[in-house]
């Protein structure tokens, strides 16, 4: 039996020799609807011809052609950030995105943003700007780059809505150089709210959730808050590398991909490797040794560290960055722990000093207290923490490790006696770090290892490593760690191999307890964790 197709619009109805059926006819409807709303808001963005009201603006709007680089015009485009009351009269042109139109009459009011700076543009129908002009612009979708030629003038009273508060740009030419979609799946308006204050009734409500930030996270990257923490997480790494080279470090590149866990345990992830399998670097530890075992006696790294560890905190991720040192020292690791405190302590410092508005910048969004800290920094001992602990009422033993909730109250109690929100833990117990880490030679149960702390969260961890081939052996026997798979690390110190010591400290969590910040994707670009692998 033939089966005969259904025509699906009115038209292929017609041709068939029957009446369209409702069906036909509700689809055909609603793509002709669908077509107009299209004309029309193409027509919108488009100059308009009126046969009854030339257009003067004509030449001085519209839509640019696809950049291609087809062209190779010099022209000066300025910063809005250092636009201000000394470019009085001065006509400029600036590239930014359109952050907000708003319509009033014959005038539009839109505020043009570059980064986290912000100027208030006019348009005003008049002698040299069309009724068109005002049409098209005030029909611009918010996020679409612009290019703007304007008369910089002063304002009578500040615009407090704008970075740039003493100027305005009375907008003569007005391009736009990529169109964004109408529809934002977040605004950025609502993405840079600050964080309402306990009992701050008046706050408004509306609020954009860390899944749909992240799912966005083109569009969220472009707030203010975030515009200003990825420059400070810079900042870290600029003023890490500074402090490292003063001191004579040299940057090394340790590889990422390993033929065995570099930490050892379960929590590594496994990748094919032609006819093998290999594994993504825990750490670039090893290398780091192998490189002071080599004679370059202070060295540094930054890179990606991998930790297949399926941990959904506010502080963990599956990779990270690292900035990782070691370091040859003389007669006592104690020379390598002063090292790596005077780096936080520049860091602090350069923080302080140099990222004072992007730090007012993120605050003004995530309000947090300034970070505090001591020069040199302060530095206890394992036993003097489980004291004050036990004062506070934490039952711990002399040997037990410290949990989450006992590092931050050992923060907040360190803050109120010493001032400081950086501090230094020295000599843990033996028994909680790992094969390598040197015991402590006037008392077995301790050891010649150290954590460092910011606001009561742990930043870095770090130790004097075992140098000695025979006592590593026998290290790793005591911790069940099998010798053969780590025979190329033993193997690393056969041939001779200075004290050394070092320590692994993870980027974006220094970035995000340095701002005061509740959550490390925050501090991570394109974060990844247990449940997110996109953007």
């Amino acid at each position: 039996m033939m089966v005969t197709e259904e025509p699906t619009t009115a038209q292929e109805a017609q041709e068939a020799g029957g009446a369209p059926s409702k069906k036909a006819l509700k689809k055909a409807a609603k793509e002709a609807d669908k077509a107009a709303k299209k004309e029309a808001s193409q027509a919108s963005r488009q100059p308009q011809d009126n046969a009854n009201e030339p257009d003067i603006s004509e030449g001085s709007y519209g839509e640019r052609p696809l950049n291609q680089s087809q062209d190779k015009t010099v022209r000066k485009v300025e910063k809005v950030s250092d636009l201000g009351v000394s470019n009085a009269t001065q006509t400029v042109w600036i590239r930014a995105r359109l952050h907000t139109s708003r319509a009033k009459g014959k005038q539009c009011f839109v505020v043009l943003r570059q980064g986290r700076s912000t100027i208030q543009g006019i348009i005003a129908v008049g002698e040299n700007t069309s009724k068109q002009m005002l049409k098209f612009v005030t029909n611009i979708p918010k996020e679409s780059i612009v290019d703007v030629r304007g008369l910089v003038q002063t304002v009578p009273k500040p615009i407090e809505s704008c970075t740039q508060s003493d100027v305005e740009l009375i907008c003569q030419e007005f391009w736009v150089v990529s169109l964004a979609e109408p529809r934002l799946p977040l605004q950025i308006d609502d993405a840079s709210r600050p964080t309402p204050e306990d009992g701050d009734e008046d706050a408004l409500s509306i609020r954009v959730n860390q899944d749909t930030r992240l799912d966005n996270r083109i569009l969220d990257l472009r707030t203010p808050a975030n515009q200003a923490i990825y420059r400070i997480e810079a900042g870290v790494c600029k003023l890490f590398r500074e402090a490292l080279e003063k001191k004579n470090f040299v940057e090394i590149h340790t590889p990422k991909i390993i033929s065995a866990a570099s930490e050892g345990g379960a929590n590594v992830f496994t990748v094919s490797y032609f006819k093998t399998s290999a594994f993504l670097a825990q750490s670039p530890q090893l290398y780091k040794q192998m490189a002071i075992a080599s004679d370059f006696d202070r060295v540094y790294t930054v890179g990606s560290v991998f930790r297949a560890e399926d941990s959904n905190t506010h502080r963990h991720l599956t990779e990270f960055v690292g900035l990782d040192l070691e370091m040859a020292f003389d007669t006592h690791y104690h020379e390598v722990v002063d090292t790596i405190g005077a780096t936080f302590t520049e860091i602090f410092r350069g923080l302080r000093d140099l990222y004072a508005d992007e730090i007012s910048a993120v605050n003004k969004q995530y309000p947090a207290s300034p970070f505090a800290f001591l020069d040199p920094p302060l530095r206890l001992e394992f036993p003097q923490a489980v004291e004050m602990l036990r004062e506070a009422g934490v039952e711990i033993g002399d040997e037990d490790d410290l949990s989450t909730p006992s590092e931050k109250l050992l923060g907040r109690l360190v803050k109120a006696k010493y001032d400081t929100d950086f501090f230094i833990l020295d000599k843990y117990p033996l028994v909680v770090r790992p094969f390598y880490t040197m015991p402590d030679p006037s008392n077995s149960k301790y050891s010649n290892s150290y954590d460092m702390f910011m606001r009561g969260e742990e930043i870095l961890s770090g130790a004097q490593r075992i140098h000695d081939p025979k006592l590593l052996s026998e290290r790793a026997k005591h911790h069940g760690v099998d010798l053969e798979k780590i025979k190329s690390y033993i193997d690393a110190f056969k041939y001779g191999c200075p004290p050394h010591a070092g320590g692994g400290i993870g980027l974006e969590r220094v970035t995000m307890l340095y701002l005061g910040l509740d959550n490390i994707r925050k501090t991570s670009m394109f974060p990844r964790d247990p449940k997110r692998l996109t953007p």
